[in-house]
């Protein structure tokens, strides 16, 4: 049975996420949430991301972290806009530090918004941002059966992103085993392999970006 202030947290929660979604959708904003295990590539991914594509979208970072404004700079070098949330110990990002932090941005022409949530596979996962999408990000650096361990991001996630691919042959790391984990959970979900080091599959990510942006997928 799940205690009753648990479920009063969560249910506040998706009241606000309703207004952050309903304000972004107005200004036909993309708005994805990127959940990932502390080092995975978030910030990095971003930076590519960001670079590479600024000729074709206009886009905006919010940044959830514990303390410091270390990747909200690593991103706003990119010449993008980002605002940094220090969540002073939270594990999670929630819907009213998105709606406050969209005072700080301006949202006039933005085409797509990311949210890179404070680095944890659990409680993010169940705090509803107002994001269109998930991402879950996983790198060869971790276990190829986090998706099994943590199956609640993999279910609800639109699109997995394998990152640092460049240094499988030097870590113990099964590719296969972890998509099949994470497919069986989820059969629609899009799985992209990429090393931000060397761009490679990134064209695949950069792909889904656009279809999703066009309301494709």
């Amino acid at each position: 049975m799940q205690i009753p202030v648990v479920r009063n947290v969560l249910e506040a929660n998706e009241k606000i996420a309703a207004s952050v979604r309903e304000k972004l959708r107005e200004r036909k904003i993309l708005a994805l949430n990127l959940i990932s295990s502390p080092g995975a590539g978030k910030t990095t991914l971003l930076e590519r991301t960001l670079h590479d594509l600024a000729g074709e979208f206009h886009m905006a970072v919010i940044e959830g972290d514990l303390q410091t404004d270390n990747d909200a700079r690593r991103v706003a070098a990119t010449g993008a806009q980002a605002v940094q949330i220090n969540t002073d110990g939270g594990c999670h990002l929630d819907s009213n530090m998105i709606m406050t932090a969209l005072e700080s941005l301006d949202l006039d022409g933005v085409d797509i918004l990311f949210i890179e949530n404070v680095g944890n596979l659990v409680c993010p996962v169940e705090f509803d941002c107002g994001e269109d999408a998930k991402v879950a990000l996983l790198s060869v650096t971790e276990g190829d059966d986090k998706p099994e361990k943590y199956p609640l991001l993999f279910n609800l996630a639109k699109a997995m992103v394998l990152n640092k691919v460049d240094l499988l042959p030097y870590v113990d790391f099964d590719r296969e085993r972890a998509r099949d984990f994470a497919t069986r959970l989820n059969k629609e979900l899009a799985v992209f392999e990429v090393s931000c080091r060397d761009g490679s599959g990134l064209e695949g990510w950069y792909q889904w970006l656009r279809d999703m942006r066009a309301g494709k997928l």
